[in-house]
């Protein structure tokens, strides 16, 4: 069964139809830039963008990076204002013509494809995902279950939010060699696993395609640390799961 996935970023906006039985995507995936300001029309009409390049015409699953709460964005953080409080799931489904949409945050997405199709699979202890990208996302599973709109990348790390310190974005703002990135990653690890004890943790975003430079010099962490499987498609995957029903 083929179903549609749009992964909604801070810088682009990518998606493709998925392959649900094999977990990947059926076509190449198409992206855009991300507008700025990335106001909720402007967003939307990306997406619908992305959605008619594959003149899609079925149920579509959305990723959005923030809280979301029954379709409605409860959170921006790395997008407009504005989005606090759209019902995102009526919006994208209008622009699309109609077509029945399912929204939930990207890295609970990624998570659920993390756990379902790749690095997580078959595994019933407390796991976390961890996204790294414009921001830092995170999805935490125990059990198998996906507990819902974590937000740990706004966990404060020497009086900052982390994702400013700790983000692949911030490593191309500040130039940041692997090494020194490295390290600040791993304060914040320390952190998340005082905090939860995560068995697993796996590295998802667009830095897990690089994940031979950063790993290895990452150390003092007892949880196994891995790469995701599905590295940057993840979202799709698991926006396209959402659509069917199986996230």
């Amino acid at each position: 069964m083929q179903i549609f996935g749009v992964d909604i970023g801070g810088s682009g906006i990518k998606g493709a139809p998925v392959d649900l039985d094999r977990g990947d995507l059926a076509q190449e995936r198409h992206k855009v830039l991300t507008p700025h300001p990335a106001t909720p029309d402007g967003v939307a009409d990306k997406v619908r963008e992305v959605v008619e390049h594959f003149a899609w015409k079925g149920p579509v699953g959305a990723t959005f990076p923030g809280v979301i709460t029954d379709g409605t964005a409860r959170t921006a953080a790395n997008v407009d204002k504005s989005w606090i409080g759209t019902d995102i799931q009526a919006l994208a489904s209008d622009r699309l013509g109609g077509v029945p949409v399912t929204v939930l945050n990207d890295a609970d997405a990624a998570g659920v494809a993390e756990m379902h199709f790749g690095a997580g699979r078959g595994h019933k202890g407390t796991v976390l995902l961890l996204t790294f990208g414009t921001g830092i996302g995170s999805a935490l599973f125990t059990g198998g279950r996906l507990v819902p709109n974590t937000e740990l990348g706004h966990l404060e790390l020497h009086g900052h939010d982390a994702e400013k310190r700790a983000s692949s974005k911030a490593k191309e703002d500040e130039n940041l060699s692997w090494e020194h990135w490295a390290r600040r990653v791993q304060k914040y690890l320390v952190h998340v696993e005082m905090l939860f004890s995560p068995e697993l943790v796996i590295i998802g975003g667009g830095v897990s395609r690089k994940a031979e430079k950063f790993l290895p010099l990452i150390k003092g962490i007892r949880a196994e640390l891995v790469p995701a499987q599905l590295q940057n498609n993840a979202g799709i995957v698991g926006a396209a799961m959402a659509a069917a029903g199986e996230a």
